[in-house]
């Protein structure tokens, strides 16, 4: 499998464990995905009987755990994001990482006008409680093409998901931000 393969193999198991979870928490019916060309989000689904485009990304804690979990070499860019992160202090990588996504993906321009975010956390060390502690301070763009962004807590979504943005559904959190 080469890298492009992988990474649309990696997105979309990103999606269906989103979707999964989003319709088991919310019962509303998310079904059908397939991949998208650059101009576009990475995924498209169905969403209550409505097209929504999932834009994925991965949240590494490191070089070793991104080629781990890749099963190969990383790019260019990623390698240089993830030595940036190496001279954090550890007790802000996650921060720092989360922010860094968001930020990069913010500046993408999409043929879509319903795109959500997923984020999927791939540092086994980096749990649900973590995130949660760390919500307030995440520095989101005053313009990003966004309509939510969401983070699945692990690589196979055992915990959950959490909402990142609006605002309106961190509060609705049953562990608030």
């Amino acid at each position: 499998m080469n890298g492009s393969e992988e990474k649309i193999k990696l997105e979309h198991e990103a999606a269906r464990i989103f979707m999964r979870l989003y319709q088991h928490r919310f019962g509303i019916k998310m079904r059908h995905i397939w991949h998208n060309e650059p101009a576009r989000p990475d995924v498209s689904c169905y969403y209550d009987g409505k097209k929504l485009d999932l834009e994925i990304a991965h949240l590494y804690g490191s070089e070793v755990e991104a080629m781990h979990i890749l099963g190969r070499a990383i790019s260019a860019q990623t390698h240089r994001e993830l030595m940036a992160l190496l001279r954090t202090p550890p007790e802000h990588r996650l921060l720092t990482a989360l922010n860094r996504i968001i930020s990069s993906k913010a500046q993408k321009h999409y043929q879509s006008d319903n795109v959500w975010l997923v984020i999927r956390n791939a540092n086994p060390l980096w749990t649900r409680q973590d995130m949660l502690s760390h919500c307030d301070k995440l520095h989101l763009p005053k313009a990003h093409p966004f309509n939510e962004i969401w983070l699945v807590g692990d690589m196979a979504g055992e915990s959950g998901i959490l909402p990142l943005y609006p605002p309106v559904l961190r509060q609705q959190e049953s562990l608030q931000c």
